[in-house]
């Protein structure tokens, strides 16, 4: 159910590559936690409802990783649905309920989920012609080597402390939370249980942990934490400091064979958070090793869901008639020449070969399995609507024309290859960096434009869209 993707840097690969013929002993790097207990007295979390968006159109995004690259992509993807205006005045971007990210994707959904549409006006220059990197150490060189072996070249004082300066503006993940903003699910991976980690309620929840004064910059950093590139960044469980039950999902989910294997791990793990005798303290690195398109936020949501319709609103699913949600892939083909030689692949090609290869695999089948679940929430939702009563359907807002049956979930995939050839190849020649030349990241800003312009299905579900 959940989509299995990371693309390590050339850098960070060269590293292991390296690491594979030599040992080096060392004290071992290592992240303090930032997280703090739950304030006394605090009630059991659940996922939020998303925010009602007006109209019977409601979109979801999700961003890939890929540094820079995925971030300037989506980026452009947020100006295209600025510039889409419906048959009832409102832009595309007026209707975006949900945002995911994942590594670089993650920095483009974090300052869209902090300040809204006003994140158009600066990211650019605040962020994406940038350069994130300044205070990185990237030699490939024996002392890295040996820092990498130890858990991880840069520490939390490195990234994070530069996104927090540069364009968070400490905030907090509680600054995400407002009700008129979409829900923001930033994602990471849990390098012990080896699922992914969704900064939310959900999880904070388990940990016993306060997600509203957790650092933003440090959640985005944990998102694209390279492993080897960066220490993983840590998390501390509080099981003593409260009292509220897991949600009654996980210990449902956690033996359900029907949930799906990825979906009872998830709940395991959350068990695992309340015992101090499993686990003290987590490790957190790139979210794109175990969801790479960023969909296991929604997926958990719905696990969570007490109500059929969640996370919706019950008004919002009584007057929505599309919900389109949009995975924006700023992933790359297959790279190298060796395909078109005897020889090879070979060192570094191969371990890169081998990698990319599980990884896409995975990418697909979990790609398909997300349209099921998709495809269920749309069945539920549907069935609720048409158990309503007329009264209840118009206390919820159902108008004089209202019909039960008249939703529709759906899926778009934007992505380099739905551009025409020559763009698609030049922006595929981007490396996954969080530094790029000017040119580069206006041509991946100007692709996601485009791509917006494209999409059949988003133009659909706009000039559909009733007043």
């Amino acid at each position: 159910m959940f989509v299995t993707s990371t693309r390590l840097r050339p850098w960070a690969r060269s590293l292991i590559a390296t690491a594979l013929s030599l040992s080096v002993a060392g004290c071992a790097s290592v992240n303090l936690p930032a997280n703090v207990p739950a304030p006394a007295g605090a009630k059991r979390t659940t996922t939020r409802s998303i925010a009602d968006v007006e109209g019977d159109t409601a979109l979801g995004l999700a961003f890939s990783g890929g540094g820079t690259r995925a971030a300037a992509f989506a980026f452009g993807v947020l100006r295209g649905l600025q510039q889409s205006v419906g048959a009832d005045g409102k832009t595309d971007l007026d209707r975006v309920a949900f945002v995911s990210g994942v590594s670089g994707g993650s920095v483009t959904a974090a300052y869209f989920g902090l300040k809204g549409a006003a994140a158009l006006d600066d990211l650019r220059e605040r962020f994406l012609i940038r350069n994130a990197e300044e205070d990185l150490s990237m030699a490939i060189d024996l002392a890295n080597l040996a820092r990498g072996l130890e858990g991880g070249v840069n520490d939390s004082s490195r990234l994070p402390a530069w996104l927090d300066r540069n364009l968070f503006d400490h905030a907090t993940m509680g600054d995400l939370l407002r009700p008129d903003r979409p829900i923001v699910w930033i994602n990471a991976s849990d390098l012990y249980h080896r699922t992914p980690f969704v900064f939310s309620e959900v999880t904070f929840g388990a940990l016993c942990s306060d997600l509203k004064g957790y650092p933003l910059s440090q959640a985005v950093a944990a998102s694209a934490a390279v492993p080897v590139a960066f220490v993983p960044i840590t998390l501390q469980t509080f099981p003593q400091s409260c009292s509220a039950p897991l949600p009654a999902w996980t210990a449902r989910a956690a033996t359900d064979e029907a949930a799906g294997a990825q979906l009872r791990a998830v709940s395991q793990s959350l068990a695992s958070y309340r015992d101090p005798a499993r686990t003290r303290y987590l490790k957190l690195a790139d979210g794109g090793i175990t969801d790479n398109f960023g969909l296991s936020g929604l997926v958990i949501a719905r696990a969570a869901a007490s109500r059929p319709y969640m996370p919706l609103t019950a008004d919002k699913a009584v007057q929505l008639r599309r919900l389109v949600f949009v995975v924006v892939n700023a992933g790359r083909p297959p790279q190298g020449e060796w395909s078109r030689t005897l020889e090879g692949p070979s060192g570094a090609a191969l371990l890169n070969a081998v990698t990319d290869t599980a990884i896409d695999s995975a990418v697909r089948s979990g790609f398909d399995a997300f349209r099921l679940s998709l495809r269920e929430w749309e069945e539920a939702v549907r069935k609720w609507r048409c158990s309503l009563t007329a009264q209840e359907a118009r206390k919820h807002g159902a108008g004089t024309a209202w019909r039960c049956n008249d939703i529709t979930f759906e899926i778009s995939e934007i992505s380099f290859d739905r551009l025409d050839a020559a763009t698609a190849a030049r922006l595929s020649e981007i490396p996954t960096r969080f530094q790029l030349p000017v040119e580069d990241v206006d041509a991946l800003i100007s692709g996601g434009l485009k791509a917006v312009a494209e999409d059949r299905l988003l133009q659909k579900a706009t000039t559909s869209v009733r007043h």
